[in-house]
């Protein structure tokens, strides 16, 4: 029953998703900032796209989603000492400089293509998958056309699939894999004992690489204090949710500060501040002013139009920007005994790709990650059982 589960379309993993609003590869990180904070989405697709074929009937493989960029891919890039001089020059910079090195986590995935497919592209790196959505009548179709253009890539539309999906469906039918989903994860193996760590009174910017690549690898990076407990974590989630000018944070404060700029509600006035005075020590005057603007077009940009609380939404400190997803720096943990299925939930309802492990003292073990929980589930797809 497993096996057949797992064989399933991801055609069945689609229903409801959002057409991608490309964004083209000769865009600009500007380009990308302004279309983040106008689809409140944590990333935005990127294409190669020839929409001038001469042919008629054209085929939608002419259009090639090539990268995603995010919040963390900016400020990383914003970190940088360059960039920080002069980030009004910085952030005309070509798109197709922050997704060169990380193409690879997108992947395109015929809709017809087995559960277990998309799992095995997963694990071999992907990200996000590209499905194309399925045709709709020509009388809707046409109405696509005219009024949906910015979604259409040759007359088709695609929507895609993230690692949380993909383990929410699984969830969903968790059953069908009993007795596995009741195992512990010491039992399964699947703590990841290769973690990266920073103390809390550390330098920030010392965790610049490890930002990135727990970006990469959909990880986090642990904040520790003396004894190798975990205090909280710099996380891609939680900075997915931020402004530019956090990448002025991670370059002046602390990690035990910058989790407390972090955090959900907004950076304390005393902690912008500070940020402000090291940057100008730093002589780092431009990256000073833009956070000064930000937070006035914050100001202006709230106390006007209607509530957002009247709406349900929150905005993060100092960006304007809504927070969808979980935006604190606590660390969500587990214990070795901790059952597959209570791990699955726990990041789930976290909106996390991970939970921490830790021993009775609450010093760090490691981590399981959604593609460690995956594998377990490719292992019964390659198993046959």
């Amino acid at each position: 029953m497993a096996v057949r589960f797992l064989a399933r379309e991801v055609s069945d993993l689609c229903l409801g998703k959002p057409a991608l609003r490309p964004l083209p590869i000769s865009a600009t990180v500007a380009d990308a900032l302004s279309a983040l904070r106008s689809s409140g989405d944590n990333c935005v697709s990127v294409w190669k796209c020839n929409h001038s074929s001469p042919k008629k009937n054209a085929r939608s493989d002419h259009c090639l989603c090539v990268g995603k960029v995010c919040m963390v891919d900016i400020i990383c890039f914003l970190s940088r000492e360059e960039n920080l001089s002069c980030p009004s020059t910085a952030i005309q910079t070509p798109i197709s400089e922050l997704i060169g090195e990380s193409s690879g986590v997108v992947k395109h995935l015929e809709p017809h293509s087995r559960l277990s497919d998309a799992i095995d592209y997963i694990l071999d790196g992907a990200q996000n998958l590209v499905i194309p959505i399925e045709n709709k009548s020509s009388r809707l179709r046409k109405k696509q056309l005219s009024s949906l253009s910015s979604t259409l890539h040759n007359g088709q539309e695609y929507c895609w699939l993230t690692l949380e999906d993909v383990v929410r469906f699984l969830l969903n039918s968790i059953g069908v894999f009993s007795p596995i989903p009741a195992l512990t994860i010491e039992s399964l193996n699947i703590i990841d004992s290769d973690v990266m760590t920073i103390y809390y009174y550390e330098p920030a910017s010392s965790a610049m690489e490890f930002i990135s690549r727990a970006l990469n690898e959909q990880k986090s990076v642990a904040v520790l204090d003396g004894g190798k407990r975990i205090l909280g974590d710099i996380s891609p989630n939680t900075l997915a949710c931020c402004d530019e000018t956090v990448a002025a944070a991670i370059s002046t404060l602390s990690a035990g500060d910058l989790m407390a700029y972090i955090d959900y509600g907004g950076p304390p006035e005393d902690l912008i501040q500070l940020v402000k005075t090291r940057l100008l020590e730093k002589k780092f005057k431009a990256m000073s002013e833009l956070m000064e603007e930000i937070s006035i077009n914050s100001l202006s940009s709230s106390s006007s139009g209607s509530s957002d609380e009247e709406f349900g939404l929150v905005r993060s400190g100092g960006s304007g920007r809504y927070a969808q997803t979980r935006r604190s720096s606590e660390a969500i943990v587990c214990h070795p005994w901790s059952s597959l299925v209570a791990v699955m939930i726990q990041a789930l309802a976290h909106r996390m790709s991970y939970v921490w492990v830790v021993k009775e003292d609450h010093s760090l073990l490691g981590i399981v990650t959604f593609s460690g929980i995956l594998q377990i589930f490719q292992n019964i797809a390659a198993g046959g059982s």
